[in-house]
């Protein structure tokens, strides 16, 4: 896995967060654009011809590989190419994801870029969003967890549109951490899910060293 440290300030992280999640939303628009527009052949080839130059530009100067997750020398994640919360990222809603001791929920809005049957929430991209917010949950701590196995279970169609979703942990065993989150609509719940999260054995950091006590870091940016 990626794990890097950057040595830079909550004032730097700021400044550049302010640039590229302005051009991370125009993109996310550019999808939902691309979707659903119905102008001539004419202007959406005149479009490509525009967005291959803009793509053009932006790897002149290009890091190899993924984003990775880089942390400050404070602990502060900065997972920024993340599927569901990176800021780098068009993919990701992004979710804004509250967090208390063993919770987290958020809010977010799926538009047509995440649809799979007509009008409905695809159901692999609400597996995703309930497996980031098991996560989240599950790392209130601190300490890091991963997935080890997410049991999804459908109760009805996802309506596109605002959503909300939570997760708390139910249990702890060892290193391993139980954690039941919900997906919902207007009406109420459509998806459930059940995971188990895994704390990596004698987890370490890219410096060599372990992990400082909870109380001494920060992973939740």
């Amino acid at each position: 896995m990626d794990f890097r440290i950057e040595d830079i300030t909550e004032e730097e992280i700021d400044r550049r967060l302010s640039v590229v999640e302005p051009l991370t939303d125009s993109v996310r628009q550019l999808v939902d654009a691309v979707i659903r527009s119905e102008v001539s052949d004419e202007r959406l080839a005149a479009a490509k011809e525009k967005v291959d130059a803009i793509v053009a530009d932006l790897r002149e100067q290009q890091r190899p590989g993924s984003f990775g997750t880089r942390y400050t020398k404070e602990f502060i994640g900065m997972p920024w190419g993340n599927a569901a919360v990176g800021a780098r990222n068009a993919v990701a809603p992004p979710l804004r994801i509250q967090r208390s001791p063993g919770r987290a929920e958020c809010e977010m809005v799926l538009g047509a870029a995440y649809e799979g049957p007509g009008g409905c929430v695809h159901g692999g991209v609400a597996a995703l969003m309930l497996d980031q917010l098991v996560g989240e949950a599950a790392s209130t701590d601190g300490l890091p967890s991963f997935t080890g196995t997410l049991t999804v279970k459908y109760l009805r169609p996802t309506s596109l549109g605002p959503l909300s979703a939570r997760a708390e942990v139910t249990g702890r065993e060892g290193r391993k951490t139980f954690v039941h989150a919900t997906m919902s609509d207007a009406d109420g719940v459509t998806v459930e899910a059940d995971a188990i999260m895994i704390c990596p054995k004698d987890f370490v950091l890219p410096t060599g060293d372990a992990l400082p006590p909870p109380a001494d870091r920060r992973l939740d940016r």
